[in-house]
């Protein structure tokens, strides 16, 4: 990039170039999004004023952005926040991006809680908070739990319920249900479910948490530990929900069946048709 002050359509321009020289399917956007937190503008903004003459201190701060994204760095920890059921939530190298795939169990949940009169419910594994911060906006009579392990993932979660207006999540560090020995009526959880074995061949292992990445040799350690658990903190007719990863569905439906054999179990599959969430309805 050139270091003397240039139009922003130039500037973009040549951004997208170098990007489409990449594996980048969407240089155009990208650049958008890079342009847009650089400047604090809206992409809208951008699209009008391509003859802005950008200042020194914005090049400066591109060219920053541009350089850490071509070494790999994911674009939300660049940027510091990404979308996830039409909100901005915050993210940092502490807890896992956001996943379009993550909202079909949002939309699950919902379903699910907007048939009850009242509802206690938990995100298991909150990270950034999305999950919970989400069921909490759309399901205004529940009381909500969010945990995790890692102190840090807790920290960024409290911060997206503060910015969201969602103070009434409780928010626990706690390795699975631990500590708890109420009924629930409704466990959400996105548990690490790689399998140990594929985690160095994935782009994520490299940027994103380990922790809430890997799912031991089987994938599902802590999904069947969590279920377990749950055998005894559920209330009659509860639910369950599961992210899982889309090879693990039938060994994620069999450990279901063996934990609660009166229930009803469902593979629902994501938008590419891959399996992805499974759901336990409790008589």
């Amino acid at each position: 990039m050139r270091s003397k002050a240039i139009k922003l359509l130039a500037f973009r321009r040549e951004l997208k170039d170098r990007l489409a020289l990449t594996e980048d399917e969407d240089a155009e956007n990208t650049s958008l999004v890079l342009a847009a937190h650089a400047l604090k503008k809206a992409k809208t903004w951008l699209l009008a004023h391509g003859d802005y003459e950008l200042k020194q201190e914005e090049i400066n701060t591109l060219q920053n952005y541009v350089k850490q994204y071509l070494q790999g760095v994911p674009l939300p920890y660049i940027i510091g926040s990404w979308e996830f059921f039409n909100h901005t939530f915050k993210v940092t190298p502490d807890v896992l991006i956001p996943r379009p795939e993550t909202e079909l169990l949002v939309e699950r949940a919902i379903a699910f809680g907007q048939e009850k009169d009242s509802l206690t419910l938990v995100d298991v594994g909150t990270g950034s908070g999305i999950i919970a911060i989400s069921l909490a906006a759309s399901l205004s009579h529940a009381s909500v739990y969010a945990l995790d392990i890692s102190i840090a993932a807790l920290a960024v979660a409290k911060e997206n319920a503060g910015i969201h207006q969602q103070n009434r999540i409780k928010f626990v560090q706690s390795d699975l249900l631990s500590p708890f020995r109420g009924k629930f009526d409704l466990i959400c959880a996105n548990l690490p479910y790689i399998p140990s074995q594929k985690m160095e061949k994935l782009p994520v292992a490299r940027w994103e948490p380990r922790l809430a990445l890997d799912g031991g040799p089987s994938g599902l350690e802590s999904i069947e530990k969590l279920l377990f658990q749950a055998k005894s903190r559920l209330s009659s007719r509860a639910c369950i929900l599961f992210e899982i990863e889309s090879s693990l569905g039938n060994q994620a439906l069999e450990i279901a069946h063996l934990t609660f054999p009166g229930a009803k179990h469902h593979l629902i599959q994501d938008l590419a048709g891959h399996d992805r969430v499974l759901q336990i309805l409790l008589p």
